[in-house]
């Protein structure tokens, strides 16, 4: 009986040292309300602004008001296919689109997915979609006079060419 209980102890040990569990856990919310391409989502308690979320039937959006109890996201795509309660996934990445080379010549989407049908984007380098402007001393000098045509507003209002 001895032997019997030890063998079947040797077999337990064998598959719990062999046994690898994957867990996957995804901070998910639900819509509350969809309207003119903005989605209130109720549980992404950790989500940050700017970050890209996904929505079902592959809708991607990306999150901009922060608020006590939801928040708000802009959706990129066909807002009417998504409905309240629908569950939305954290993709944990803040918005970026391909820079460099790779791009020339190429039309893509806001997010730089490719649109023209010549395959995948090759770029070595993303920057953030959302980026703090340079700041006043960084930035060059307005040095050239922008015209408008209209000598009465000309004459007022000096406006310099690539002002802000």
């Amino acid at each position: 009986m001895a032997v019997k209980a030890d063998e079947i102890s040797r077999i337990i040990e064998q598959k719990i040292s062999g046994f690898e569990r994957e867990i996957d856990l995804q901070e998910t919310g639900t819509v509350i309300s969809v309207g003119d391409g903005i989605a209130r989502i109720y549980g992404l308690e950790n989500a940050v602004s700017g970050e890209l979320i996904e929505f079902p039937r592959n809708i991607t959006g990306m999150v901009l008001n922060l608020e006590e109890d939801n928040i708000g996201a802009v959706i990129f795509g066909d807002y009417s296919e998504i409905k309240e309660g629908d569950i939305v996934k954290r993709t944990n990445r803040i918005a970026q689109v391909p820079v460099g080379e790779g791009l020339v010549g190429r039309v893509v989407d806001a997010l730089g997915n490719p649109l023209d049908g010549k395959g995948p984007i090759v770029a070595t380098e993303y920057r953030n979609v959302e980026q703090r402007a340079p700041g006043v001393v960084v930035r060059q000098p307005v040095k050239e006079p922008l015209q408008t045509g209209i000598k009465a507003i000309d004459a007022m209002i000096p406006i310099g060419r690539g002002q802000r």
